[in-house]
Parts: C-alpha cells; structure tokens; sequence
C-alpha cells in the first residue's frame, strides 16, 4: 500500500503542485487512500484466486505456484491461468491491456515528478523549453531501459526492485516527515494547514506525523538494513559485489539530504551548538512574518 500510494517519489508533491492554494487537499488524501487501499485488497484477492485456481489445476499446493517469481509469475502463471478460462481471449485481451496502461500511467507519473521539480527550479532556463526538456528526459530514460530488454533484462528489473526503491524510499519518507513535523514544528505546519483549508488537523494526525509514522518508517529501515539482503531469481544467486553497487545506488537516491545538511552546518557561523540549531530553524522570508504562513503562487 505505501508504494502503491507513491509517497516518496515526488508524484504526489508534484500533481498537488497545480491545485489552487485553497484546494480541499484533506479530502482528497482520504479519497485516494481509501481507493488506494480497496483496490490493493481487491487486487490481492484477485490474485490469490489466481493461485488457487492454478494450484488446483496442477494438484499442487499455493506455496508451490507462488514460488513463481519475476516475470513468469505474471507471463507465464498468469497467462497460462487466463487461457484455461471461459472466453479466455478476452481476458487476455483486457489482462495485458491492463499491463499496458499500468505501465504507461506509472511512467507518466513518475516522469511528471521529476519534470515539475527540474522546471519549478529552473523556471528562467527551462520554461520556454519545455518541451525539448521533456523529450531530452524521455530519450534519457528510453536509453536506461534498454538493458532491460536484453536476455539478462529481468536481472536488471530484479536488481532495480530489491535496491533502487525499498528503503531508499522509505528514508526518503522519513525525513521528510523528521523535516516537517520537528524542525519546521508541528504547530507552523498545522497554522499553514489552516490558512489553506480554515481548520487545522486533529490530534490524530498530529500524533502519527509527529512520532507514529516516523517510529514505523524507521523501524522498517533498521529491519532492511539488519538482514543481509539476498538476491536470487530463477536459479541464480547474485553475487556479493551486486550487493555493493545496489546500497550505492539505494543510497544516492537520499545522500544529498545529509550531505546539505554537513554543508550547511560548515558553512554557518557561530559555535557547533549555535551552528546546529541555526540549521534546523525555519528560514522566515523577508517580507514575511513569522506567523505569515505559507503563501504559494499560484499555478
């Protein structure tokens, strides 16, 4: 469910980037997370049914079929499962028109995230250049994905999977909500909530931004990071240098943010407690005040 909803990758931020500054934004995280969660259980039902359906067909248990892994649980599972169906044709036909705009929506998902982010930053440079900007990133990307449609393809997808999202992200997550509710503080942050939408959040969710969620996030890191993390598709077993290279790549996707944070610490004047405490207090604009809130231009 968490990376089914997207947090992390910058997509969420992004799309809300366009809404209007009193846009009902409450409302519309309930709505996506309850039909987010009800298509993931819906989903999961789905395909144990599937399971079910194959064990029983080759008299065996649901562990065995599940143990089908990468792409031949959904080329070859999956599609034998549809093709012993009643008007198994058109499964199919819906099945991997499924896969198509499952695959096309993420790609124009997480490739918005990162255009509004690069535009927004360098709006002077780029905004007359849209366009070339984005087909430049799309060329980039389309040359990325190559290597995974060579014969060693689903390495690289199982590669990519274990090490390039997973806790990355998730440390990604967690300081966002550190930044959010301890250093710009809980009560500018539920002020600013209120200037946009006229009531401020409840108890609850000031409880879980400010010590729930960041003890479930940083949990799930500490449980990643204690087990060796070995990777095997069909009968391969990665090798140890792979194990290397995947912490590198999980690590950069965060490393700038405590990276800035040693810089900024250099670079302030004062004694290191000072210099500490500078750093994680609210920069306040100069023609605003510090209970002005947040003003956003809009879009």
């Amino acid at each position: 469910i968490f990376f089914s909803l997207g947090p992390g990758f910058g997509v969420l931020l992004a799309f809300a980037s366009y809404n209007k500054f009193n846009n009902n934004c409450y409302k519309d995280a309930l709505i996506i997370s309850t039909v987010n969660c009800l298509t993931s259980f819906m989903s999961g039902c789905v395909m144990f049914t599937v399971l079910g359906y194959m064990a029983e067909m080759r008299n065996e248990d649901v562990g065995d079929v599940a143990k089908d892994t990468g792409p031949s649980l959904l080329f070859i599972t999956y599609a034998e499962a549809i093709t012993n169906m009643p008007a198994s044709t058109f499964f199919a036909i819906i099945f991997f028109i499924m896969l198509i705009t499952l695959g096309l929506d993420s790609t124009f998902a997480g490739l918005e995230g990162v255009i509004t982010a690069v535009l927004d930053e360098y709006s002077v440079l780029l905004r007359k250049h849209r366009e070339w900007f984005v087909l430049g990133l799309i060329i980039f990307c389309y040359l990325g994905a190559l290597t995974t449609l060579t014969y060693g393809g689903a390495y690289v997808v199982k590669f990519f999977e274990e090490y390039a999202t997973g806790a990355a992200i998730i440390a990604v997550v967690f300081l966002e909500s550190i930044a959010v509710s301890w250093f710009y503080g809980m009560k500018r942050f539920c002020r600013d909530v209120k200037e946009m939408l006229g009531f401020s959040p409840g108890w609850f969710w000031q409880t879980c931004w400010v010590a729930i969620s960041p003890i479930f996030l940083l949990f799930i890191i500490a449980s990643f990071l204690s087990t060796p993390l070995e990777i095997k598709l069909f009968d391969y077993t990665y090798p140890y240098w792979t194990a290397v290279v995947g912490y590198c790549i999980g690590t950069s996707s965060f490393i700038c943010v405590p990276s800035y944070m040693v810089y900024k610490i250099i670079i302030t004047p004062g004694t290191f407690k000072q210099r500490l405490l500078k750093s994680i207090t609210p920069e306040v604009e100069e023609n605003e005040t510090p209970n002005s809130g947040v003003h956003l231009n809009s879009v």
